[in-house]
């Protein structure tokens, strides 16, 4: 297939994913199994693995970077391709954790009830926009645009990597509030 077919091939898909995934979470989000009947103990185990999924995706972002730099564009696409893996795996994690218990409030006080909530914010709403960036810098790549996929990397990685580091730096101040 011709490179600029293969991007417009997955234009329309991305732009879909990119809207139906957020309001996905948000409706899924507001939904417990508990709600309609179906009892299932909530799933607690999940922020801790979903946290360190979000420190491996870190690791793997900059790992990439590190690999592409010393041209090894084999190892920077696998791990770049493991790191959409692991965002997936991590949403997944994420809205079964939701679905299955109460929502934790947020405990602490003062100064860092702001620095917490600038954090969440700042990540929920990156985590939103990093997914259509993701995803047409994943295929400009696939394309071989790696001129196109290079300058739109500089937007998408230190985004993706921020919302990866703010998501466990998130768990880790509101883990103490997590019902036990």
């Amino acid at each position: 297939m011709e490179n600029s077919n293969l991007e417009k091939k997955f234009k329309t898909p991305i732009i879909l994913v990119s809207i139906i995934i957020p309001v996905a979470v948000v409706l899924l989000f507001s939904i417990r199994l508990k709600d309609f009947g179906i009892n299932v103990a909530p799933l607690s185990f999940l922020p801790p693995i979903y946290a360190t999924i979000n420190g491996i995706t870190a690791a793997l972002l900059v790992s990439a970077v590190v690999a592409i730099k010393k041209g090894n564009r084999a190892i920077h696409e696998k791990l770049m391709t493991t790191a959409i893996v692991c965002s997936v795996v991590f949403l997944l994690m994420y809205v079964a954790y939701h679905m299955t218990a109460d929502p934790t409030k947020f405990g602490g006080e003062g100064a860092i009830k702001y620095v917490y909530f600038f954090l969440l914010l700042t990540h929920i709403a990156l985590s939103v926009t990093i997914i259509p960036l993701v995803l047409f810098t994943y295929v400009k790549a696939l394309a071989g645009q790696f001129d196109n996929h290079k300058k739109l990397a500089k937007i998408t990685f230190p985004l993706w990597l921020y919302v990866a580091v703010t998501g466990v730096i998130v768990y880790l101040m509101i883990a103490p509030y997590y019902a036990n």
